[in-house]
């Protein structure tokens, strides 16, 4: 076996800096110096919210102005009521339980026939069920009843008062002169069941003989002339109750009647249209903020994108090299910051692109996600080099020709550039190009059977830096990356791709034996406080026996 402490070499043959750059298995932090629980902690906690939360702060503001406006909206659609009130003065029966007779007067006036009674009175233009609906009767005390009513005007509302009193009145006397016409039925009733016993006590007397003969008579004459004389008794008693019980319910039920009375018309509770307004349509922004930092925080929680300079290390194998703001097309306010941004992305890919004696130096920039970030990044590089009187060949690979759209080119083949007293050559692939053979020897070139373009070659030959802005897709492989960069630099944005997303661009770049130098994470959060280090070794360094 061969000794794995041997020289190394880089796949790709290019290697006159290679003693900076090898690598040893002594080199590899193992992986028990990271517990998983330092790189976990604090996904959920109040600064991880609080971060979410400022990241979609023009999310959650829309969904607040939406609920502004929401409640704007019903508040015009459906304006607060005017409530009046009217109060009601019940004489009761006094051989009842006060309590329970007034919460059966506050069930009577919010019954069907009572509101029947109103709708068609007032000739409402809405349902019994939803008239009820608009008012209550509450018991303040003993004998005061409450009916409070909203409507939509002011008149109405108190107009809708004084017919609902007036009718819960003509209901209750009609109620309780029921209840005393079925009490006086009552006693009709035991009268007449005590005058029918009387009566067949007498019958039976008059079918005995005048003179009773036999003792046997004598003593069943004398059994009913005793059960007459109770009869009458109890009819008497029954006759004496009657009178006395009918009298006194018809007083108490004249009482219950004329003396229960509105104490006055029915009055206006205050209403502020102010407080109305201020009601439904703050409550319509508190809600829509609410709705929408819920919506944030939840998809915050659940999602599977990678934010944290950790997690994205982890997943790339490789250090974050440089994390940085968002890098926007259009800058109103901190333009210095955003370009100082910008500088410090060119200055990490400047640092990244590797010396060579061979050929001209070569570095990738592969967009995980943005390709139009990372198109920026690369034209500015271009740029750069160019400034300093390097012959600088930059090859489109995106797939959607986002680098050359930036610079104003059109079509396919070799382009010459002007930007900025800068002169460099751009390169885009033909669209249904499945072999994008680049002017280097990869090391997996033999996978790739077509040949480089001839006036690329002769373009790249010359050059002192080739800079390649790619996007890698599963779909068509990577092996052509190898042809184009020695090394590679991936431009990942905060919360745009996933684990399984990142892993696999780490695979194809591995794959094509092009060297994964670092990684720059743009749209870094403020609050992020990992070192973006990875447990990973490289897996793109390779280590062969000399």
């Amino acid at each position: 076996m061969n000794d794995p402490y041997g020289p190394a070499a880089w796949p790709n043959g290019t290697g006159d800096d290679l003693p900076d750059r090898i690598w040893t298995h002594g080199d590899f932090t193992p992986v028990q110096e990271f517990p998983a629980a330092e790189l976990t902690s604090g996904y959920t906690s109040g600064a991880f919210i609080k971060a979410a939360l400022r990241r979609r702060v023009l999310f959650w503001c829309v969904t607040a102005v939406v609920g502004l406006l929401i409640g704007f909206g019903l508040y015009v659609k459906l304006p607060p009521a005017y409530h009046a009130t009217a109060t009601l003065l019940l004489t009761n029966s006094p051989n009842e339980n006060p309590t329970a007779v007034q919460q059966t007067n506050a069930t009577l006036a919010q019954s069907v026939p009572v509101a029947g009674r109103v709708v068609n009175q007032l000739r409402l233009q809405e349902s019994v069920a939803s008239f009820m609906a608009t008012y209550s009767a509450t018991s303040t005390t003993d004998q005061v009843l409450t009916i409070t009513v909203g409507a939509k005007s002011a008149n109405a509302a108190v107009a809708r008062a004084n017919a609902l009193a007036a009718a819960f009145l003509q209901f209750r006397a009609a109620y309780v002169q029921t209840q005393q016409d079925e009490l006086v039925t009552e006693l009709s009733q035991q009268q007449k069941q005590a005058q029918q016993r009387l009566d067949a006590v007498n019958l039976q007397i008059s079918q005995l003989p005048a003179q009773p003969s036999s003792p046997a008579e004598q003593a069943n004459l004398r059994k009913l002339q005793a059960q007459q004389k109770d009869a009458t008794n109890a009819l008497a008693e029954v006759k004496y109750y009657v009178v006395g019980a009918q009298a006194t319910g018809q007083t108490t039920t004249d009482s219950m009647v004329q003396d229960s009375k509105v104490l006055g018309p029915a009055t206006l509770a205050k209403h502020s249209r102010v407080k109305g307004v201020a009601l439904d349509v703050v409550g319509g922004l508190i809600a829509g903020m609410a709705v929408g930092m819920g919506i944030v925080v939840v998809g915050a929680l659940v999602s599977d994108r990678l934010r944290r300079r950790d997690e994205i290390a982890e997943a790339f194998g490789v250090p974050v090299g440089l994390s940085v703001g968002v890098l926007r097309k259009r800058r109103w306010l901190g333009r210095a910051a955003r370009d100082l941004d910008m500088r410090r992305v060119v200055a990490h890919l400047h640092n990244a692109v590797p010396g060579s004696s061979r050929g001209p130096a070569s570095l990738a920039v592969v967009a995980v996600d943005d390709a139009h970030v990372a198109a920026r990044a690369v034209a500015s590089l271009a740029m750069s080099y160019a400034s300093e009187g390097r012959q600088v060949v930059a090859a489109d690979l995106s797939g959607g020709s986002h680098l050359a759209r930036l610079l104003g080119v059109k079509g396919t083949g070799m382009h010459a550039v002007s930007r900025e007293g800068a002169n460099f050559l751009v390169t885009v692939p033909e669209p249904d190009d499945v072999a994008l053979v680049g002017p280097l020897r990869g090391s997996t070139l033999s996978a790739v059977p077509a040949r480089a373009d001839k006036a690329l070659v002769e373009a790249s030959s010359s050059a002192d830096v080739l800079l390649t802005l790619a996007s890698l897709d599963p779909a068509l492989g990577s092996e052509y990356l190898a042809t184009w960069a020695t090394d590679a630099v991936g431009m990942v944005t905060a919360g745009q791709s996933s684990e399984e997303r990142i892993r696999g661009v780490r695979e194809m770049i591995r794959l094509a034996g092009t060297r994964l130098d670092s990684v720059v994470l743009v749209g870094a959060d403020k609050s992020d406080q990992s070192l973006g280090v990875s447990n990973t070794p490289d897996e793109s360094i390779s280590f062969w026996p000399v």
